[in-house]
């Protein structure tokens, strides 16, 4: 784990006396897409909240390029490279699509690959839509102005939140292809899914998580080419 970007090392985590993570250990490398997999209330989403300084952990470290971020603000977590999709999307709805970019843009201290033109090359979809307010779109537009918008901030590590849940099918096989394309780009994911077949379409490896711990790793592969394993651990 010590060349990996993000380091996750013995985590636990709670919200008041109702205990959610107990010791999950795992690492991200740069450029790859990594999947925590799971149902409902594993303790997916409170990982990334831990990560991103929304949940201080009660143990454990959280280790961005070496250096241990456990317990640091969020505004802190997004000026040091890493950026957050939530799963409630949570865009300005009174705002147009361009203006949700525009106000990103202005409040980014990084600079690189991700401009306004980038991400509307990305999403086509959000050109077309540019002068429509978010309250007015539909749920995979609102997803894609979403991770559109925390581009903006040009994040080395994006963590995606649920980002397939309560979409259509055919929004769901849309947005992964954009997903894909980010991969493709050398963006590094981490991604808390239980959409199995959108997560196994993406990740290079994944942790299967239940009642806050890891209860099995390895290649995404492994789970895509063994059913058996995949009902075993999953129980689909």
């Amino acid at each position: 784990m010590t060349d990996a970007l993000l380091a996750i090392e013995d985590l636990h985590a709670a919200y008041g006396l109702s205990r959610v993570l107990f010791g999950i250990s795992f690492d991200v490398a740069a450029g790859e897409c990594v999947c925590l997999l799971g149902r409902n209330g594993v303790g997916k989403t409170t990982t990334m909240r831990a990560v991103m300084g929304l949940l201080a952990p009660t143990a454990g470290h959280i280790r961005w390029k070496g250096a241990d971020i456990a317990g640091w603000p969020p505004h802190r977590v997004a000026r040091a490279g890493i950026g957050f999709v939530p799963e409630d999307r949570r865009v300005f709805a009174e705002l147009t699509v361009w203006e949700n970019l525009d106000v990103a843009a202005r409040a980014a201290r990084r600079r690189g690959r991700w401009t306004v033109e980038a991400v509307y090359e990305l999403f086509p979809t959000l050109h077309e839509l540019r002068s429509r307010q978010g309250g007015f779109l539909s749920g995979g537009e609102q997803q894609m102005l979403t991770i559109a918008r925390t581009l903006m901030g040009n994040p080395e590590l994006l963590l995606l939140d649920e980002p397939s849940e309560g979409l259509a099918p055919l929004v769901v096989e849309a947005l992964l292809v954009n997903i894909r394309a980010l991969k493709d780009e050398g963006v590094t994911i981490l991604l808390a899914e239980q959409g199995v077949d959108f997560s196994l379409a993406l990740a290079d490896r994944v942790y299967v998580l239940e009642k806050g711990t890891i209860r099995h790793s390895g290649p995404a592969a492994e789970l895509r080419d063994n059913p058996a394993l995949r009902d075993r651990l999953l129980a689909l």
